[in-house]
């Protein structure tokens, strides 16, 4: 069972499940904060930027798990677990510099999306050593 088998990529996927729960609770105080009535997504400039954050964590946690996981079944847990953190590192970064200002948040989010790329490929490539007979 790959669950047991990974238990770096568990942990990890866990802290991204709490950055989601997190940016999901800042949202929920920014609009209690900035009086912005659901299903309204402007308003105030800081709601707005922490409304961002959440959507586009979202996005790419949507893509970055499954690579997560193939990388952790078709290469190693503990590549999985690395890759995922330095994703996850990047994000809480990109979160942090996006809410106090938009132009800080170009940093965290290149972190990210280098450790999304390499996570891609290495799942990718995992996957195809596999499909072409390599490994067992």
């Amino acid at each position: 069972m790959l669950l047991a088998t990974s238990p770096l990529t568990a942990g990890v996927t866990l802290l991204i499940v709490l950055l989601l729960f997190g940016t999901a609770a800042a949202v929920g105080k920014g609009r209690h904060k900035y009086a912005i009535q659901a299903p309204a997504v402007s308003g105030h400039p800081v709601f707005e930027r922490l409304y961002r954050v959440q959507m586009n964590t979202l996005e790419w946690a949507v893509m970055t798990l499954p690579c997560l996981w193939l990388c952790a079944a078709y290469v190693r847990d503990d590549v999985a677990a690395a890759l995922g953190g330095v994703w996850l590192a990047g994000r809480i970064a990109y979160a942090v510099g996006y809410a106090r200002d938009p132009a800080r948040r170009a940093a965290g989010f290149t972190i990210g999306a280098l450790a999304f790329g390499a996570l891609g490929l290495a799942a990718g490539g995992g996957v195809l050593w596999r499909l072409i007979g390599g490994g067992s």
